[in-house]
């Protein structure tokens, strides 16, 4: 298989477009023409894990954080980056990172949180602005299922739980084909009016090329008319953090409990209980500080994250419980997702869990 395949796998599960304007995500190492036999899925690419791929003849490294984060302007073995990134290229080792690109897609990171905490009914808790676009273009009548098939393949159409949306109205089309044109209907150098349906579709704004690529195969004119205007509508689809509901309410010291048996926790660290009983929870896995005005606007009675700052506590104000279980802990089930999509996707390659504990942090 070639690398290329599992790029354009994740370019429909979790686009880089969906990433953070600050993350690094994609194909670090390596080239999309690889032949790919093994791959080692792991949350972190360290140098151990790099050792391992080696160890078990993977050809590809899949990590949720990105080894190349910041700038790096040297490779000289000086640092961790820098060895991992040298021993991975010496051996032929494709590294590839899926990091807030996967944090912000509905199925990602943070369902798979809330699924082991048995929410019902998971939402995004900050859905993503300036993200979706509509499109508006003008086709003769006799076509127009086929052409909405095509773009309904394409990734048009798509509202939350609904596909295959558009909007129709009918109208009159008029033109004059001119030498050297070559009309679906009339006349060269004769003005001509057709009987053509308006056709409004909204779409995710990566997907604009694909889909406007699919129109133009699809349309039976030789000059397709059609425009896309950008919608300031929020795309429940994608952005950062979940929100749901536990099936009842329960006792928070029961809710600690399960946190703990569910993430494999010794200890957590949370502000004063304002409530005997919650059922309401917003989480983020890694770094989630910054939606806590989300989690208390969603009427979330616990809002469970990592990375919080000993300062930040004081911002829960008890209006809400701030819960970090750490960092690692919180999206230690990530690799497992990984794992799941790629293996129904590819079932004929072989999908490896890295049995590296890459978590740098310890308790005593």
């Amino acid at each position: 298989m070639k690398l290329k395949e599992i790029l354009s796998f994740f370019d429909q599960w979790a686009p880089n477009q969906l990433a953070e304007e600050y993350d690094n995500v994609g194909l670090l190492v390596g080239k999309p023409d690889q032949e790919i036999n093994r791959i080692l899925v792991s949350l972190d690419a360290t140098e151990n894990v790099v050792e391992e791929a080696i160890s078990r003849n993977c050809d590809l490294i899949i990590s949720h954080h990105p080894i190349l984060f910041k700038g790096i302007k040297k490779l000289n073995g000086q640092n961790y980056v820098a060895r991992c990134v040298e021993k991975a290229i010496k051996n032929g080792i494709s590294l590839l990172a899926v990091h807030t690109n996967l944090d912000n897609v509905q199925t990602g990171v943070n369902h798979r949180i809330a699924m082991k905490l048995g929410l019902e009914k998971p939402r995004i808790l900050r859905p993503m602005k300036n993200q979706l676009q509509i499109l508006t273009f003008f086709v003769p009548e006799v076509q127009k299922e086929s052409v909405l098939v095509a773009l309904h393949n394409a990734g048009a159409g798509n509202i939350g739980n609904y596909s295959h949306c558009s909007f129709s109205s009918q109208g009159q089309g008029r033109f004059l084909p001119q030498p050297g044109s070559n009309p679906f209907s009339g006349t060269i150098g004769k003005p001509e009016e057709a009987d053509e349906i308006r056709i409004e579709m909204i779409l995710p704004k990566y997907k604009a090329s694909t889909v406007i690529s699919a129109l133009k195969a699809s349309h039976p004119y030789e000059e397709v008319a059609y425009f896309i205007s950008n919608l300031e509508n929020v795309w429940q689809d994608s952005g950062a953090g979940m929100v749901g509901d536990l099936p009842e309410e329960i006792a928070f010291d029961d809710f600690i409990q399960r946190v703990k048996k569910e993430f494999s926790l010794s200890m957590i660290k949370f502000t004063r209980p304002i409530k005997e009983k919650v059922k309401r929870i917003a989480l983020c896995g890694g770094s989630g500080f910054f939606l806590l005005p989300d989690a208390k606007a969603s009427g979330a009675d616990v809002y469970l994250t990592a990375d919080i700052k000993y300062h930040e506590f004081f911002d829960a104000e008890d209006q809400i419980v701030l819960m970090d279980i750490g960092h690692f802990e919180s999206e230690q089930f990530t690799s497992s997702l990984i794992i799941e999509k790629l293996s129904i996707q590819f079932p004929s390659i072989a999908v490896l869990l890295s049995e590296m504990k890459t978590n740098p942090v310890f308790y005593a």
